[in-house]
């Protein structure tokens, strides 16, 4: 079974390898894929993009522990979630809700058995330790997804606050959804949206063409393109987009086919 870990714990700190270990105490058969641990510190929409683009490359029945916490030891709940290609195991505060829509929940279930803890008392500021590493290690097990805890209703599961893609009639109208280390904003637009021959993208007053490789356009300028992830990205050829353009998630996005274009 694979255990695909995402966490912003970085690789100073002993946290993300605390949590391997813990794994492989449990489900020493597992096998470990680091997605990253270089998230920054408590981005929540940087984890849900992560995950969003990552699963569709991993194994159906892959087990997806995503432990970016800031609200560890609240009130917030501790959850895993079965879809047909595999198992969530996180915090209910949003990370997991960009599989939501494209996979629908099979079962949701809050961790509250502490037969599936690591300890009966765990920590307050480690639940990624105590709580979800032994839940992702159990699933890779094979036990029951029931046997960790409640049901919950999978319409109560958070969802963090983004402009879905809305295609309009003059094009698509999206948000700013996650900046790379490079400064590439890719956007909540599908790249399906760039199939005509002619486009521009327009974020805040700032308009410039679609193209197809970064390289399309002279080194430090600005352009929109398909990304690999499967959405529309606004880029600088060897530059920061980002900081070019002030851009930060939630930024509304317009896409614009040329007039006459097909």
């Amino acid at each position: 079974m694979l255990i695909a870990l995402i966490t912003d714990f970085g690789l100073q700190d002993s946290y993300a390898g605390v949590m391997k270990g813990v794994i492989a105490t449990l489900c020493p058969r597992a096998q470990l894929i680091d997605l990253t641990h270089d998230l920054p510190p408590q981005d929540l929409y940087a984890a849900r993009f992560t995950l969003l683009s990552a699963y569709p490359y991993l194994p159906p029945g892959t087990v997806y522990l995503v432990v970016v916490d800031p609200g560890v030891g609240t009130g917030r709940r501790a959850i895993a979630v079965q879809t047909a290609m595999g198992y969530l195991v996180g915090p209910d505060n949003g990370v997991l809700s960009g599989l939501y829509d494209r996979e629908p929940v099979v079962a949701a279930v809050e961790l509250l058995n502490a037969d599936y803890w690591r300890v009966p008392q765990p920590s307050a500021t480690f639940h990624g330790r105590d709580i979800f590493a032994p839940a992702a290690a159990h699933l890779a097990n094979g036990v029951p997804i029931t046997r960790l805890g409640p049901a919950i209703a999978p319409e109560s599961l958070s969802k963090l606050p983004l402009m879905p893609a809305v295609a309009t009639a003059t094009g698509w109208e999206g948000a700013v959804q996650y900046i790379d280390r490079f400064g590439n904003a890719a956007t909540t637009i599908p790249a399906s949206a760039a199939e005509c021959a002619r486009w521009t993208l327009t974020v805040g007053k700032t308009t410039m063409p679609g193209g197809k490789t970064y390289g399309a356009v002279s080194p430090g300028d600005g352009l929109a393109l398909a990304g690999s992830h499967g959405f529309i990205e606004v880029a600088i050829n060897q530059g920061s987009a980002q900081q070019r353009f002030g851009l930060a998630v939630g930024d509304r996005v317009i896409v614009t086919p040329s007039p006459h274009q097909p």
